[in-house]
């Protein structure tokens, strides 16, 4: 079995700084990095370092083929990947001393899939096989309609929210992972704010009650419901450096044990652990842990006091 994930791939430009630049100001930054990002990519090498065989489907330029070489090193499959001539999509990240961050992303590559390579791409699925993706390229709904044809299971990531989502066939999805800001939007009632996150849920699966519904709420924990079930999973407590890429490893390891047949609060529990490792770490997929690093990971040494 195989995660086939459709993802965006992007060079993210790191910046730390005291606040958030406003209109009209300078700051200067005391600290920069260049690194591999996208949601795609990191979920891609989460998916992996949890364990799971994974596909890349996406697009980079051929001036970044650096970031084919290093998704292979960390051990994603890549014959699915294309090398095209215009940019890779990239981002502007600012990392506040708090930890916070702000996002400024240019799709570029990621943007310009074709429906016949993702339709020859998908048509290599076998039973059982998973399709993960979010919201940073193009062609999200035939996507979407392509894996439920295929007979995936898939889990889908409206990140960013768009309105668009909306009007996408999410009949096709088998899990849906939204933090509340997410949800507030997907939900789009005034009486109901990303600050109810049981309201949310009840929303959200009155909506859709085939789905099942994950909703991250950071330092909140993640709550789950379905047909069947509705549970709470508490957030680890620890001292955080960097958000990114923090929501990208949580659904790779809540994927990766979700095919591994743990229980739904087993897999929330693991997913949100290695969550709260990448956030103790500058960067993307560089903060993302590995099984042996999650398993063996001390938290109540890193416990805040």
């Amino acid at each position: 079995m195989q995660v086939f994930n459709y993802g965006s791939i992007n060079v993210d430009h790191i910046y730390r700084i005291s606040e958030f630049v406003r209109p009209g100001e300078t700051l200067a930054s005391d600290n920069y990095r260049m690194m591999l990002g996208g949601k795609g990519a990191n979920q891609s090498i989460a998916l992996v370092k949890a364990g799971v065989m994974v596909q890349h489907i996406g697009r980079i330029s051929d001036t970044d083929e650096w970031i084919c070489r290093k998704l292979q090193g960390y051990g994603v499959g890549a014959y699915c990947l294309q090398i095209v001539d215009e940019p890779t999509g990239h981002a502007i990240i600012q990392v506040t001393d708090r930890g916070e961050n702000a996002i400024l992303l240019y799709g570029g590559a990621n943007q310009s899939n074709s429906l016949n390579n993702l339709a020859e791409y998908l048509s290599n699925a076998e039973s059982g096989d998973w399709l993960l993706l979010q919201n940073e390229c193009n062609l999200t709904a035939e996507a979407l309609t392509l894996a439920k044809k295929q007979g995936m299971t898939v889990a889908f990531n409206p990140a960013p929210m768009t309105a668009a989502v909306k009007d996408m066939p999410l009949d096709c999805i088998d899990y849906l992972i939204v933090n509340e800001l997410e949800a507030e939007d997907l939900v789009n009632k005034p009486e109901i704010s990303a600050s109810q996150p049981d309201a949310l849920m009840d929303e959200l699966h009155k909506r859709y009650p085939h789905i099942k519904i994950v909703l991250t709420l950071g330092d909140q924990g993640v709550r789950y419901k379905d047909a069947e079930q509705s549970v709470v999973v508490a957030a680890e407590k620890v001292d955080a450096i960097d958000t990114t890429a923090a929501g990208d490893t949580f659904i790779g390891y809540f994927v990766q044990q979700s095919i591994a047949g743990a229980s739904v609060k087993a897999a929330l529990e693991m997913a949100s652990k290695a969550s709260a490792i990448t956030v103790q770490t500058l960067g993307a997929s560089e903060s993302i842990p590995d099984m042996q690093m999650l398993l063996s990971f001390d938290f109540n040494n890193s416990a805040k006091s």
